[in-house]
Parts: C-alpha cells; structure tokens; sequence
C-alpha cells in the first residue's frame, strides 16, 4: 500500500484548511475580549489569569475587525472541521493506521529509548525507527489526534451561545463556561505550536518529497 493513504491524505489537506482559517477567524474573536478567566464567568481585569495581546490585522480573518464576520468564518468552518476529524477516526480505525503506526508500545517508553529518539532528531535523523514513525512522532500525531483537536470541538460546543443550552453537562464537565473559553485558547495555540514544528521538520526533512507524498500518497510501503 501507499505511505500514504487517500484517507490520511484528503483529511490533512481538508483539516490545513480549516485550522488555518479558524485560527485566524479565532483570533479576531480574541481581539473582542483579550481576558481569560476559569469558572463560569468572568468580565473584570482581576479575575483574568491571562490578558491577551491584541492581534495585528494581517493574522485574523477577515483582515479587519468585524466581530460578525470573523464568527461567520468560524462557524463556516468548525462543522468540516468537525466532520473530518470524526471521518479520520473511523478511517484510522477501518484501515488500522492508528494501531500500526500511531500506537506506542512499552519498550518505547523506556527512558533511554526516548532520550535516543531525541539525540537522533537533533541530529536529524528522522528515519532511526523500525516503523512508519518514531516515537516522537508517533506522540505528537496521537496528542494532536486524541487531544487537542477533539478538545477544540468540545471546548467550541461548550462556548458557542446555540449549543450550550443543550450541552450544559458538557460546560459544567470542563469547570464553567469561562474555563472552557481558556482551554479553547490554550489548545488552540498548542496546535499553532505543533503546526510550526511540524512545518519546520517537513523543511528539514525535505519539503519536496514529503509534499509530493502527502499528494500522491507516496512510496509503496
């Protein structure tokens, strides 16, 4: 079979998208009101554990600030977003991607087999593994796929005004409205950080190759 599959290579290409422009319609939504609080609300200044800076114009969507447009954008795209995070999961559960290349298994967890990986990415040596990821890697997909992405849905239905009468549980689950306002920040910026490595590795590793199989679906494996 390809690296790889039409599956992994429509969602990543589908999910590219909307991050980036949830990210950025995201940000305006910030600029709206720059504190964040833990519990079920919060407005002044000494209840904020963070004030966020203001983000200039040329990072947010619409490029301007308009409070109304910058949810329209959001909104357009958190339902793909959504949706094509559930369509990799199945896909991953179907064609065994997650349990072939993403699960981790014991012995990868020994201290010296970690601290090998990491020697071996300083030296850029991406390919020291037995399988299709390291453990490194293997770590970051599985955080990003079972952690941060579903937590940007369920922090979003926490604070979207429509959605919280009926998933009240779910506000009440992640400590108030406010906090699941703050985790929604948080793990945002956690996969802009992923984000940033991840396109620095891919440059390291050699930007034309690696696009080209995320496009085509690569090497027989």
């Amino acid at each position: 079979m390809k690296r790889h599959a039409l599956s992994t290579r429509l969602w990543h290409w589908l999910n590219l998208l909307c991050v980036v422009v949830l990210f950025m319609s995201g940000l305006t939504i910030s600029n709206a009101h720059r504190r964040l609080y833990w519990g079920d609300w919060g407005f002044e200044a000494s209840q904020a554990w963070l004030m966020v800076p203001r983000f200039p114009d040329w990072m947010t969507i619409p490029g301007y600030y308009s409070l109304a447009v910058a949810r329209d954008w959001h909104i357009l795209m958190a339902w793909p977003f959504a949706l094509g995070l559930l369509f990799m999961w199945i896909a991953m559960m179907v064609n065994r991607h997650f349990k072939r290349d993403i699960v981790t298994k014991r012995r990868e967890w020994r201290p010296s087999a970690i601290w090998r990986d990491v020697v071996e990415h300083l030296k850029l040596n991406f390919d020291h593994h037995e399988g299709k990821y390291n453990f490194l890697q293997k770590l970051a997909y599985g955080l990003v796929l079972g952690v941060f992405l579903p937590m940007m849905i369920f922090t979003g239905i926490s604070i979207s005004p429509g959605m919280e009468p009926t998933f009240g549980w779910l506000v009440d689950l992640l400590g108030g409205r406010q906090s699941a306002r703050s985790l929604h920040f948080i793990f945002a910026f956690a996969i802009a950080g992923f984000f940033i490595v991840h396109v620095l590795l891919v440059i390291l590793s050699g930007p034309i190759g690696q696009m080209r199989d995320m496009i085509t679906g690569g090497r027989k494996a």
